[in-house]
């Protein structure tokens, strides 16, 4: 291998070993790779030395229990204890130098306040919603950010007005199971790195400015009218077509018109008429009436 091969390949070590290692989630990035260093194995080794100086009465103060829905996330000396989070059950921590924080991993449910928000076609509407969530990691949840539940809330408020300002009026009413799914979504993958888990969201209520209320409600009633009107004319137009037909059954028998005429005067009879008219048979009236010249020829 020649001079300027050798200086290129120890340039490329050197350059790979200055870049800085990519850090996992949960990682404090700016942990020191130097160990905790001496101060701290002195204090640690002091505060066990006083755990056993005190014993029995340390372990009052070093024994602690989470149920079985709750973890318990561990610092020593600041620095997050490795293991992970412990519970549910006993565990054991060092007084002086170990500090720890509950987490519960139920499911919590919060409201949205009312968003006043403008859609799409210029309609501002006041919506308010539900949220559950959950924490699925309580390591994450603790030390990637200051106060998971309070930033989870303002996230949900935020991801209200924007999902909403995208829909007009019509949709928001509408289509609110697609509005929670989408909520949802863009909530859970938000709220990942945090180790928070957002499992529904509900919208709970749409509430309209009171002119829009009366113009909706003045719209559907005229729309209700004009579909009553619609129904009665085909309602018409079909009893002119029935009372054609019988008209043309009854021409041709001449008995089935005095048969009519007998159930209107047994009608007109039942109810309490004072005075009640008798309607001529046209027939008799043939015979009086003059034949025309035509007639005659």
């Amino acid at each position: 291998m020649s001079t300027k091969e050798e200086m290129a390949e120890i340039d490329q070590m050197e350059a790979g070993s200055n870049q800085p290692s990519v850090a996992p989630v949960g990682y404090n990035i700016n942990r020191d790779p130097g160990g905790p260093g001496i101060c701290a194995f002195i204090l640690t080794l002091f505060s066990f030395l006083l755990i056993l100086a005190t014993f029995p009465l340390s372990l009052c103060f070093s024994v602690k229990v989470v149920q079985e829905y709750e973890r318990a996330v561990i610092f020593r000396l600041g620095r997050l204890l490795k293991g992970g989070a412990r519970g549910p059950g006993i565990f054991f921590i060092v007084p002086c130098i170990d500090t720890y924080r509950k987490i519960d991993l139920r499911t919590v449910s919060f409201d949205v306040p009312p968003q006043e928000i403008l859609s799409r076609d210029s309609v501002t509407v006041a919506v308010d919603a539900v949220v559950y969530y959950r924490v699925h990691n309580p390591t994450i949840a603790v030390s990637n950010v200051e106060n998971f539940s309070h930033s989870t809330r303002l996230l949900a408020a935020t991801t209200l007005r924007n999902v909403l300002g995208t829909k007009n009026l019509a949709e928001v009413l509408s289509e609110r199971e697609t509005i929670s799914h989408t909520m949802q979504s863009s909530l859970d993958e938000a709220t990942d790195p945090w180790g928070v888990k957002v499992e529904r969201v509900e919208i709970k209520d749409v509430r309209l400015p009171v002119q829009l209320q009366r113009a909706m409600a003045a719209e559907a009633e005229a729309a209700r009218e004009a579909r009553a009107k619609v129904i009665a004319a085909e309602g018409e137009q079909k009893a002119s077509h029935a009372l054609r037909q019988a008209a043309e059954i009854i021409s041709e028998s001449p008995g089935a018109l005095q048969l009519r005429y007998l159930q209107t005067l047994n009608t007109i009879s039942a109810e309490k008429n004072s005075t009640i008219i008798f309607p001529l048979p046209i027939d008799i009236l043939k015979h009086f009436i003059k034949p025309d010249k035509k007639d005659k020829k």
